[in-house]
Formats: structure tokens, C-alpha cells, sequence
């Protein structure tokens, strides 16, 4: 179901005072410059190029930007294998994976067991992507403010959506519903088990919040509620009501849509506009 339009949240109204070096790749072999008659094309390796050339001393010359995504990702990698230097190797990554998207949602068991990676090389990748991600959720240096479920997928969306599996987050807002905190509280399908409302506010009782909202995809794509997603909207929204917590909304990530329940008015009957 495709979102609707964005719709504000008023806020509350009260105030609440050794580095691994080339450990996971084979080392480099010689050039291979295919069979002697030539059948096989020919691929310049990156140590043949130019020194001015080659990812990283064009980053240094021209600036991140000037290079390729297939660059970028081989001065990560640092090292190639012995059947491919780092540059082949991360064009192949992309290729398989069908580019950057697919490369972010890899998990580091998939990315591991890719030829020419390995452990050091995947977490490297791994932390290159969470950066990324948290440089979007901090903006301008201040702390994100959500005011209707657009925000929430702006902060949310591009991660979520690439999932594998079902997760359940949560954003810990304060008075004027700034993000104090974002936690990964579930992985699995989310439903109305009293578990894991006691997480939702676990989380927001230790950060002293006035007001939360939450969020979690639909690794089938299609963000649709199912009867227990408004169950356990229900849930969340009684248990805010008695904790004195407002819950804004519980937003459901599909691939590249989403909804907000509380546009659709599931869960939130009883609460208030």
C-alpha cells in the first residue's frame, strides 16, 4: 500500500527534566594475461596502471568523487586475490550484487564467503555502509526531528527496506520529538507478544522519553498490515497511554514503500490526533 500523505505530529506537552593487514586475501600472483594465442581478452591490472592512476592516488589527485564506485569500493578492500587484482574484484562485488543496494543488504556471512573477501575485508564494508547510514540520521549536526511519518522513513527507509529478515526499531524521541536514540530492539516477526512491548518501553523508560515511535519491514516488499502488526500497534499505544509515553507512529517498511499506521488510523483508534 503506498504511503499517503505526510501528516504532522504535534509535540507533547510537557517537559521531562593491532589493524588487519591483508589477513583474509590470498596474496597476489603475476599478471594474467590469458592463453599465449590470444583468445582471451586482456585486463590491465591495477599495478600495471599509471601511479597516478590507480583508486587511491587518483583520490588524493581529483577527490572522492572523481572516482568510480567500483574505486571507492577497492580502497576498501585493499588487496585483490590471486586470480584477481582489488579493482576486478570489486567490480565483480557490484555486478553480483546488483550495486551498492544489494552490496549494503548482504549480511557478513554472504559477504565472507564471496571470492576474493573474507572476514576483515567484509566488516570493513559492513562499517563503510553504518557509517554512511549514521551520517544520514545526524543531518547538520543536529539531532533529526520527526514530524510526520516521512521523516521516519527518511531516517529508516533505505536500510530497512534492503533487509533480509523482519526487524523491529525503535526511535526514542524527546519533548520536541528529536531522535535521542535509535536501537535495534528485534529480529523475527514482530507480533503483539508481551515481550516485546516490554522492549519498546525498556528502551524508552531508560532514556527518560516522552514520546517514541516505531518501525519494521516486510522482507516480502509489500508493506501491507497483517493482523498482527495491528495487534501489536495496539499494544504498543495502550501501554504508551499508561506509561505516559505517546507513541507518533508505527511506520512498515516494503520495498521501496511504506505506511504509517497511524494514517491508517490500525492501532490508534483510541489515541489521540
Amino acid at each position: 500500500m503506498a504511503a499517503r500523505a505526510r501528516r504532522a505530529y504535534p509535540p507533547a506537552v510537557r517537559e521531562r527534566s593491532s589493524e588487519v593487514r591483508n589477513g583474509d586475501a590470498e596474496p597476489p600472483g603475476p599478471p594474467d594475461n590469458g592463453p599465449p594465442d590470444g583468445s582471451a581478452p586482456y585486463h590491465v591490472r591495477v599495478g600495471e596502471l599509471p601511479a597516478t592512476e590507480r583508486p587511491r592516488e587518483r583520490l588524493l589527485r581529483l577527490g572522492a568523487g572523481a572516482l568510480t564506485t567500483a574505486e571507492l569500493l577497492a580502497i576498501l578492500l585493499r588487496t585483490g586475490s590471486r586470480r584477481e587484482d582489488v579493482l576486478q574484484v570489486a567490480s565483480r562485488l557490484l555486478a553480483e550484487r546488483g550495486g551498492l543496494r544489494g552490496l549494503a543488504a548482504g549480511d557478513l556471512t554472504t559477504l565472507s564467503s564471496a571470492h576474493g573477501l573474507g572476514p576483515a575485508k567484509a566488516t570493513t564494508i559492513a562499517a563503510a555502509f553504518e557509517l554512511g547510514r549514521r551520517l544520514a540520521v545526524e543531518g547538520d549536526g543536529l539531532r533529526p526531528r520527526v514530524t510526520g511519518p516521512a521523516d521516519i522513513a527518511r531516517l529508516l527507509q533505505s536500510d530497512m527496506e534492503l533487509l533480509q529478515q523482519e526487524e523491529l526499531r525503535l526511535l526514542v524521541l524527546d519533548t520536541k520529538h528529536h531522535v535521542l536514540q535509535q536501537t535495534t530492539l528485534y529480529r523475527g516477526s514482530v507480533n503483539a507478544a508481551a515481550g516485546r512491548v516490554a522492549e519498546v518501553f525498556r528502551e524508552a523508560v531508560r532514556h527518560n522519553a516522552t514520546a517514541i515511535a516505531v518501525a519494521h519491514n516486510h522482507p516480502s516488499g509489500d508493506p501491507t498490515p497483517s493482523r498482527d502488526d495491528i495487534a501489536f500497534t495496539k499494544a504498543v499505544v495502550a501501554a504508551g497511554a499508561l506509561l505516559d509515553v505517546r507513541v507518533l507512529d508505527h511506520v512498515i517498511f516494503g520495498h521501496g514503500r511504506y505506511v504509517s499506521m497511524r494514517e491508517l488510523r490500525l492501532g490508534f483508534e483510541q489515541a489521540n490526533a
